[in-house]
This record gives structure tokens, C-alpha cells and sequence, in this order.
């Protein structure tokens, strides 16, 4: 039996549930949110497509009561606002920080063993700020970002190749965001061949800009942030762990040192396993990727340093 809570019964999070239960990856899947009826309408709604799909999964919808979470393997947390206009990114951490910290701190009570997987923003410090504010290990952390950019990129480079998605190979690492995320196109590939020798540098360039401006590209066009991929990204994830995959994903982990970097979490390829982050993979980067990687490590540390200037940790 493998459990799996999704706190938030928004978009994103219900549509990691939604996916969670199609793909049988766990056994149960427990969706939780704040506001009243909101996780159970969702989850009846999933459950209503079990015959009609086939799948064994139950999903179970509650409002505000963590009981119901006992026994998590994975806690998948969502919650939080988005940037609205007028706010600061001082305003939306603040509020999204005490929101996460809140949820994190119930479910962990509930469910002392489990794996959480970040999905709130902005991502990279509010996976760091659950990792500090609850003592964990860092293998128990995991932010989700990196696996979402990366799917972006072998999608755009699917396009590119006039190829099949499942058969292009390429990853996106540093933080998760549209000016610090960076689709590592040197290391792209199409069964084996490099993506550099199959298009032009401007074709590849034209790429990883649109890889870049993926999530901005999903708001312009739908009013509202995506959920498809982002909810399908989750259950990428859950799946690994909870079925000990151990497949390489970049995601977004604590450094102590990895990649020059000391007491930050921001996105590298790992091994995810049902430890959670079992290894951390350092690439051979050339000087272009690693001014890159600098130059998105000084913008997220400078995101998360206003959790330390705000006394959130």
C-alpha cells in the first residue's frame, strides 16, 4: 500500500491527483485544501472516471483535516497565491511562506517518514524554507521545477526535430524561473545524437528561449498559469520515489558544496528514489554554462535571502 497527499486542490494540485490515480502510482491519493467542499468536489469528480478509465486508485477529498493524510510516502505541496499586481516579491513570499510552512509542519505531524515534493512559488526558496523550517534531511526535500522546464525543453526540441517527445533527451537546470532557468542545449539529444549536429545554432537557440519563456508563454495564452504539465511533472516525480526508479531528473536540491554552491536549493540532475534525492549528479560544465549557472544562483539566492531579512527562518 503507497499513499500520496496533495495539498492545494487547485489546478495544478488536482490535476496531480487526477494523474496520480490514472498511472496507479499509489495506492491512495489524499487531496487537501482550505476551503470547504473545494478537495472533495475534485476528488468525487477523479473517482467518477475510475470505470470509465480503470483504474484501482482511490482518491479521497477532506477539507483542512490532516488526519486523513497519516501515512503519506509522498506530500505534495501546492499551496499558495500567485503574484498579483501591485505585490512585491517580498509580499508574495511572505504570504506564501507562512502558508507552506503551515501546511508542511501539519502534514509532517501526520506523516513523520515522507517525502515532500515543492511546488508552491517562487519554488526554489519555498522547498528551501520547508527544509529549514522543519530540520529535515535533505534527501527528503524535492522541488519539483526542474522536471516541468526539462519536459518544456524536449517538447520544444520534439518540435524542432519534427520527432517523437518520448525519443529526445535534454535537461534544464539552475532555478525555476524565466531568467534563471537554463535548458542545457549541449547536452540535448535525439536517440543518442547530439541536437547540435541534427539543427542550426539558431535553431537551437530559438529553443531554449522558448523553453525559457515556456510558463510565461501558457499564461499569455491561457489568462491563468498551466496545470497540465506541471500536474503531470508531480506524478513523474512521486512515481520515482515511490516506486524506487531511481531515474535521473533535475530537480530542485540543498547544496552543500556540489556545483560550488553552499546552502541553497536550486535545480541539478539527482537520482529520485525512495530515499528522495539518493545522489546529486554534477555535470562537466563548460565556462558558458557554469557563468550561466552563477548568474542564476546569485538571482535565487537573492529570492531566498528575504525569507533571512523577513525572519521566516
Amino acid at each position: 500500500m503507497s499513499k500520496v497527499t496533495v495539498v492545494g486542490a487547485g489546478n495544478v494540485g488536482a490535476t496531480a491527483a487526477n494523474v496520480l490515480a490514472i498511472n496507479e502510482v499509489a495506492s491512495e491519493v489524499v487531496l487537501i485544501d482550505i476551503k470547504e467542499g473545494l478537495a472533495e468536489g475534485k476528488a468525487m469528480d477523479i473517482m467518477q472516471t475510475a470505470q470509465l478509465i480503470g483504474f484501482d486508485t482511490v482518491v479521497k477529498g477532506v477539507t483542512n483535516d490532516y488526519s486523513q493524510t497519516a501515512g503519506s510516502d509522498v506530500v505534495v505541496i501546492t499551496s499558495g497565491i500567485p503574484r498579483k499586481p501591485g505585490m512585491t516579491r517580498e509580499d508574495l513570499i511572505g504570504v506564501n511562506a507562512g502558508i507552506v510552512k503551515a501546511v508542511a509542519k501539519c502534514a509532517l505531524e501526520y506523516s513523520p517518514n515522507c517525502i515532500f515534493i515543492i511546488v508552491s512559488n517562487p519554488m526554489d526558496t519555498m522547498a528551501y524554507l520547508t527544509l529549514k523550517s522543519l530540520g529535515l534531511p535533505r534527501n527528503r526535500v524535492i522541488g519539483m521545477g526542474g522536471a516541468l522546464d526539462s519536459s518544456r525543453f524536449k517538447y520544444f526540441l520534439s518540435q524542432a526535430l519534427l520527432c517523437n517527445a518520448g525519443e529526445v533527451e535534454g535537461m534544464v537546470i539552475g532555478g525555476h524561473g524565466d531568467t534563471t532557468m537554463i535548458p542545457l542545449a549541449r547536452y540535448a539529444t535525439y536517440k543518442g545524437v547530439p541536437a547540435s549536429s541534427l539543427l542550426s545554432a539558431e535553431k537551437l537557440d530559438e529553443v531554449v528561449k522558448s523553453t525559457m519563456v515556456g510558463g510565461a508563454t501558457l499564461t499569455g495564452l491561457l489568462g491563468t498559469s498551466a496545470w497540465m504539465a506541471p500536474g503531470a511533472a508531480i506524478s513523474f516525480l512521486a512515481e520515482s520515489i515511490i516506486n524506487d526508479q531511481k531515474k535521473m531528473i533535475p530537480c530542485s536540491t540543498y547544496l552543500d558544496g556540489e556545483y560550488g554552491v553552499k546552502d541553497l536549493m536550486i535545480g541539478v540532475p539527482v537520482i529520485v528514489g525512495k530515499n528522495g534525492i539518493e545522489k546529486i549528479v554534477e555535470l562537466d560544465l563548460n565556462d558558458d554554462e557554469k557563468a550561466k549557472f552563477a548568474a542564476s544562483e546569485a538571482a535565487v539566492r537573492k529570492t531566498t535571502n528575504v525569507l533571512h531579512e523577513m525572519n521566516l527562518i
